[in-house]
């Protein structure tokens, strides 16, 4: 069996959303969209639901950042909180593993052809843990992102230092 999705402390990682893939509402999101927005809010600001609902905090976000691939995300579920309790077991269990989004659309454009709307700019309000989500790919996940979005980083981190 490999490494379980969530650890002792309500700590879990994953993807919130992917970038150019369609989603079930028809939406692609695509690179950049959330630049804005995560640089305006800070990740203190976007809340941890559960289902979207904003009765539902369940958690804080210890991360959140864009890298080549999507919306990658580290957070933890606040202990002593009958939910994030309950999420913290259905989690460890593989019952529930579904990350959503939840934004107002700033800047978009849609094909003619196909219809799909194209998610250039968001305004990212909250990240839930969902039953289903509508990006299929957008998931609680076990481990680091790909190496090459863990390569970006570093590269960008190195470039940071020079910068100072």
């Amino acid at each position: 069996m490999g490494p379980l999705p969530i650890d002792a402390d309500g700590r879990f990682e994953g993807y919130a959303s992917v970038f150019g893939k369609l989603d079930d509402g028809g939406d692609i999101v695509m690179p950049g969209a959330f630049r804005r927005s995560l640089g305006l809010r800070g990740r203190h600001r976007i809340k941890m639901l559960f289902q979207h609902d904003p009765k539902e905090p369940v958690g804080t976000w210890d991360a959140i950042r864009e890298d080549d691939y999507g919306l990658w995300v580290e957070g933890r579920l606040v202990q002593d909180v009958p939910r994030a309790d309950a999420l913290r077991r259905l989690i460890g269990r593989g019952a529930v593993d579904g990350l959503s989004i939840g934004f107002r659309t700033v800047k978009s454009t849609r094909a003619s052809r196909e219809g799909h709307r194209r998610l250039w700019e968001v305004d990212l309000w909250e990240i839930s843990i969902v039953t289903f989500p509508m990006m299929d790919l957008a998931r609680i996940a076990p481990g680091k992102p790909p190496a090459s979005s863990r390569l970006e980083r570093s590269l960008q981190a190195a470039m940071d230092v020079f910068k100072q």
